[in-house]
């Protein structure tokens, strides 16, 4: 429990220090800082990646690997499973998680729902990372349409 909590505030000062240092309110500024916290999640995710055991690294399709992502890495990161996984099969999948650890702290009231994006960057970040690291190149972008309720949208790129 001390590990989530000690997560939450190193991500929350995080978000908290780019805001600070890139405060233009246009969407210049806006747009710098959530690259930063993305590319901050992607190295994480791709750290965690090359940590993975070796048999994780033998999937041999998307949809293990995204299932692997929504079960043992999200429970790694964030001590509970992903709440469902869908697809289209042809190279999208949406991750949606409805009690979102880093968003739960903002669901009290739906005026913190357009503050929600850039609590997300860094686990865009993360899962893309991820990916990257199990040979798989990926677009990964989330949305937030009632808080605490988070999606990441995962879009397989071909090569």
């Amino acid at each position: 429990m001390a590990d989530a909590a000690l997560f939450e505030f190193l991500h929350m000062e995080m978000v908290a220090e780019l805001w600070a240092h890139h405060s233009d309110p246009g969407p210049g500024g806006q747009k710098m800082s959530l690259s930063v916290l993305e590319g901050m999640g992607f190295r994480v995710g791709q750290a965690l990646g090359e940590r993975l055991p070796q048999e994780t690294l033998a999937f041999r399709e998307e949809l293990d690997v995204l299932k692997f992502l929504c079960k043992d890495l999200w429970v790694a990161v964030f001590q509970k499973q992903m709440d469902s996984l869908r697809t289209n099969h042809q190279g999208t999948y949406v991750l949606q998680d409805n009690s979102f650890p880093l968003l739960i702290r903002m669901a009290s009231g739906p005026q913190y729902l357009e503050e929600a994006p850039k609590f997300l960057a860094f686990t865009c970040g993360l899962l893309r990372g991820t990916l990257s690291t199990l040979g798989i190149k990926s677009l990964v972008t989330a949305s937030v349409a009632s808080l605490p309720t988070c999606k990441f949208q995962v879009v397989i790129q071909k090569t």
